[in-house]
């Protein structure tokens, strides 16, 4: 869909290029026509079945969503090609053919994102990195004893938000109180930046212009979203060189390391020393690793809540006791129903829809011929809704088929909220810590009702969100998230 919001006159300089932006265009979606005429049928380890002619636009990605997918699944089976700008795309669906993705990886298949991804976000983060580097770098961002130092700060960064949108006369939208909140830990916690609040605001608006051209054509050419994301990508590096410099330059630590002290201390370690641009460029990717997806998640939690309030109550119930000095991050383990509430959060509306992958070699799945060079789309939401121990009830909210007499429920690979194998979802504990706090501070600090006669649909592409943005009234209440931990 085109919306024109208004009208402006351009010099002949400034049309010069649009127009040429538009002629490349319309070459792009005719060759994307042309190409590949037919499409063959399936027999015994044959290539995928597709239906004749099938060609998959973004448009059609944002019109008709799920239900396009779903519907060419029920028609085709667990394996079948389409098309994605001119480019054969095979999807995949199951446990099984899921397993066999995920665990092919270096051997079978590998790590694929947008040639435009890669171009914004550089070639020094964790989604270029393979092998003991990529294992490495994880494991200094996200440890145990990392995650155990943000968890106070970010209660505090929560409950903050939390009070805000509880001020807000009237509705908020939930969506977008979200990005700013994963936004503020990201940025707060994340990388230790201490901004006022027209700085804060500045930043998340160039962020978000980065993100919103992550995925686009890879053609850096005038008014494309490639260059406005490389334009916006400079802004923040610019941003993170003066806030590194200051952060290198600091001769006392403060109590509290941030994840990007963690990069640069563990390197010293090891005898490295990054460059300027590896750590903005490992800057960039923290905040992106917790930012879009768990705002997604956060605006899910809301939305199943709202759906479905007796969970609330039981969410209130006090747990199992704890004793003084133990941390949080052993509180939160504790409880069982919150944990089970955000699994099942995450199993209905995971962020991510799937993952891409491309085809090192040759290879035969459920019975269909993978050649090489191809595309595989392993979907997450597929794999959640057709699996067979998910179906009772089918597609309800059921937090306690995660309960412990049910242990079965987050087996290995029909749970992929978060991807699998050594490519799965790097702020994984994090942003469960995250849903869990805001939870916490939910249901022990406020209240909060639907502000639209009907619930908003969902897009999917390219995040889950509600195309409404969930307008929200969040009422307060006399509480505190300390009282909710007393109690426990």
């Amino acid at each position: 869909l085109v919306k024109v919001e208004r009208v402006v006159y351009l010099s002949s300089e400034a049309v010069q290029p649009a127009l040429v932006y538009i002629t490349i265009l319309k070459l792009v979606l005719l060759w994307q026509i042309l190409s590949h005429p037919t499409c063959p049928g399936i027999t015994t380890v044959a290539r995928p079945p597709s239906k004749q002619g099938l060609r998959l636009t973004l448009g059609t990605l944002l019109s008709r969503g799920s239900r396009f997918h779903s519907s060419r699944r029920e028609r085709y089976g667990n394996v079948f090609k389409t098309h994605l700008l001119g480019r054969p795309v095979v999807r995949v669906t199951g446990a099984e053919n899921v397993r066999k993705i995920l665990l092919g990886e270096h051997t079978l298949v590998s790590a694929q994102w947008p040639q435009s991804a890669q171009i914004i976000l550089g070639s020094h983060t964790l989604l270029g990195s393979i092998g003991d580097l990529h294992r490495q770098r994880r494991k200094v961002m996200f440890s145990h004893a990392a995650l155990e130092s943000y968890l106070p700060r970010i209660q505090k960064v929560v409950s903050w938000e939390l009070r805000g949108w509880c001020m807000e006369p009237g509705s908020i939208a939930v969506y977008s109180s979200a990005k700013t909140l994963t936004f503020r830990i990201a940025a707060r916690i994340l990388l230790g930046l201490r901004l006022e609040e027209k700085q804060f605001k500045d930043l998340a608006k160039t962020f978000d212009q980065m993100v919103e051209n992550l995925f686009s054509l890879p053609l850096n050419i005038p008014f494309s979203g490639l260059r406005k994301g490389i334009k916006a990508r400079d802004m923040l590096h610019k941003y993170m060189e003066k806030a590194i410099q200051e952060k290198l330059q600091k001769s006392n630590s403060e109590d509290h390391s941030d994840a990007l002290d963690f990069i640069i201390n563990s390197a010293k370690e090891h005898g490295k020393e990054f460059t300027m641009q590896e750590l903005k460029e490992s800057a960039i990717e923290l905040i992106f690793a917790a930012f879009l997806t768990t705002a997604s998640a956060s605006t899910s939690l809301i939305l199943l809540l709202l759906k479905h309030p007796s969970a609330v109550p039981v969410l209130r119930l006090p747990g199992h006791p704890g004793g003084p000095g133990q941390q949080q991050g052993e509180a939160l383990s504790r409880l069982r129903y919150l944990d089970c509430v955000i699994k099942e959060v995450l199993r209905l509306l995971p962020p991510v829809s799937g993952g891409y992958r491309t085809a090192l070699q040759t290879f035969e799945l459920d019975g269909c011929q993978i050649p090489k060079g191809w595309s595989v789309m392993y979907s997450i939401r597929d794999t959640h809704e057709t699996a067979a121990i998910y179906q009772s009830p089918p597609g309800g909210f059921d937090p306690d088929r995660f309960g412990a007499a049910r242990p079965e429920a987050t087996g290995r690979f029909h749970y992929i909220p978060f991807g699998g194998g050594a490519r799965s979802c790097i702020g994984k504990a994090l942003a469960q810590a995250i849903l869990k706090l805001l939870a916490i501070e939910l249901v022990s600090t406020a209240r909060w009702e639907l502000a639209t006669p009907a619930y908003p649909a969902m897009q999917t592409v390219p995040i889950v969100h509600p195309i409404m943005k969930l307008p929200a009234a969040i009422i307060g209440a006399q509480a505190t998230v300390s009282r909710y931990f007393d109690r426990q």
